[in-house]
């Protein structure tokens, strides 16, 4: 079932979707495997919908319409039990996070309560030098920024994310290099996320991430720390265009046919707690974006005494093929 904030038009979507592959679940005992949590240690934070772009490869329906917004009392909640569970990593994301306006506060509140904190951005937003502020603060606090830079080819990413998303990118990176970011002989990470730009799944990512570093480093002298090369998850606005083009089916079938039981062991969902913009759990963000709450009923970050069950299970549905596809997405 869809939670309330995702569109009408997604409810919609799921009524027409083919049922032709084998459930997730099923695919996991006919391995002899089931899907249960871990220690957690990582909070995820998703700050809310809103964001610059309108990525046709996004999970979440994010853009500049989108009026789900996190406010200062779910960032009290927020931090309250960051503090009451003392994790490991704060993950940050949205939307385009930078857009929160709180997003600042939130850092400079939990980043003594966790030994790393990560900004998930979409470095266009990150660009913006209105925001010149939340990059000094970035680099005052060694925050650790996860960038999306799903391709070297400028007509590629820009058909992907809008016109003009690509040289924005090149020119965030520009910025982010010169506080200090990505370069070996500092502790500023810069993390780079590649994604397929249609319906066909991610090639190696040790090559991927050795031509990325060749070329944007001969071409930008852009240098960056890691690269993690990840398949398209079916939903949101991926989903919608994979139903619409009539490659549902077939991408469905390719992430089917790549399962890895290895990959399951490695899932983010294991160690992870996901909180969204109002404040309720779910195991991760693409369940947030299937509206799939932890455990089932709605359970508020202010009702958690701290981190979720070691053995609890975990909601399933057909996109987490895309996290055991292959290398897996972890």
């Amino acid at each position: 079932m869809f939670a309330e904030h995702i569109s009408p038009e997604m409810k919609t979507i799921s009524s027409k979707e083919s049922t032709g592959f084998v459930p997730f679940n099923l695919l996991l005992s006919r391995h002899g495997l089931k899907l249960i949590r871990g220690q957690t240690d990582t909070l995820q934070v998703n700050v809310g919908f809103l964001c610059n772009q309108t990525c046709r490869h996004c999970h979440l329906n994010a853009g500049p319409g989108r009026k789900e917004n996190m406010g200062p009392e779910v960032v009290d909640e927020v931090v309250s039990y960051a503090r009451r569970s003392r994790f490991k990593t704060i993950d940050i994301t949205g939307g385009a996070p930078e857009l929160n306006p709180n997003i600042g506060t939130l850092i400079e509140r939990v980043v003594s309560l966790a030994p790393r904190i990560m900004l998930r951005s979409n470095l266009s937003a990150l660009n913006d030098d209105k925001i010149f502020d939340l990059r000094k603060i970035l680099k005052s606090n060694r925050v650790v920024v996860v960038a999306s830079f799903p391709s070297l080819n400028e007509l590629q990413s820009d058909s992907q994310r809008g016109e003009g998303i690509f040289q924005d990118s090149i020119d965030a990176l520009r910025k982010l290099n010169a506080l200090g970011y990505g370069h070996d002989d500092t502790t500023l990470e810069l993390n780079l996320v590649s994604n397929p730009t249609g319906a066909f799944l991610p090639p190696s990512q040790i090559e991927t991430e050795k031509r990325f570093r060749q070329v944007l480093k001969n071409k930008w002298g852009i240098v960056f720390n890691h690269l993690f090369n990840f398949a398209n998850v079916p939903l949101g606005r991926f989903r919608q265009w994979l139903i619409t083009s009539g490659n549902f089916d077939k991408y469905m079938e390719k992430l089917c046919s790549s399962f890895n039981p290895c990959a399951v062991e490695g899932v983010m969902c294991r160690t992870m707690v996901s909180v969204s913009w109002d404040g309720y759990l779910y195991d991760c963000d693409f369940n947030l974006s299937r509206g799939l709450l932890m455990g089932g009923p709605k359970i508020h970050i202010s009702e958690m005494p701290g981190p979720p069950e070691e053995g609890a299970p975990i909601i399933t549905a057909d996109h987490c093929y895309s996290c055991t596809a292959g290398a897996g997405f972890t």
